[in-house]
């Protein structure tokens, strides 16, 4: 069993949550709220844009070239990702540029790329790589999961199409040989750090769904006061 089949058995139940919160089965019935979805795309915009900065940053750490091409070729991954988004689900709803220099950063988002950053200034290009794994498959897994039924709100089913194709699934075996080859290069002690840095990266992307959900903002209520 590889190291990355390992940690993601250990992350199962995190997983399973993800899958079945209720943003993805709304998503998948056509019934989630599109004030929901549009503050999701607003937030993973500022997501992938640090994801894309973690990686050129782990690539100028990277002594082994092929490393350093693993991690480039993530960003060249994400550069299409981001345009995509901005060509497809925010020109269909109409995000404008000024909205999106005007929307703050959600508590979620904020912790989820905090912890990837704590990770990649320990200069450990394994806990980076472990860090950002899950990002990339289970997504893969949700889109596998989701295209099998789709779903009828044709924004939401191109979503799901874009985490269910060959390309995709070729970033995600990429990442995975990554992860496992920086396993082999470090000490016991390290992989267990690797194994915490998957986990945790596993709980935010469980919050992440959360955030949006409820359209996550900082500080309480009045009436909470």
């Amino acid at each position: 069993m590889t190291f990355t089949e390992e940690i993601r058995i250990s992350a199962e139940a995190i997983w399973r949550e993800s899958k079945e919160h209720p943003f993805i089965s709304e998503l998948k019935a056509g019934t989630l709220k599109p004030e929901i979805f549009r503050f999701y795309l607003l937030q993973d915009r500022y997501y992938l844009e640090q994801f894309s900065k973690i990686h050129l940053r782990a690539a100028d750490l990277a002594m082994d070239q092929e490393v350093r091409a693993c991690f480039l070729e993530g960003v060249k991954s994400l550069e299409a990702a981001e345009i995509s988004v901005r060509n497809t689900f925010f020109k269909e709803l109409d995000v404008t540029e000024k909205e999106i220099s005007q929307t703050p950063i959600a508590p979620t988002a904020y912790h989820y790329t905090s912890h990837m950053y704590r990770e990649l200034e320990s200069k450990s290009l394994a806990r980076t790589a472990a860090a950002l794994l899950p990002c990339y498959w289970l997504y893969q897994e949700i889109g596998e999961e989701l295209i099998e039924s789709g779903s009828p709100d044709p924004l939401y089913q191109r979503w799901i199409e874009t985490y269910d194709s060959e390309v995709y699934r070729a970033a995600v075996i990429r990442q995975r040989k990554l992860t496992d080859y920086l396993a082999e290069q470090v000490s016991p002690d390290e992989r267990a750090l690797m194994q915490q840095a998957f986990i945790i990266s596993s709980y935010e992307e469980l919050n992440f769904w959360e955030m949006a959900y409820t359209k996550q903002q900082w500080g309480l209520k009045h009436d909470e006061l």
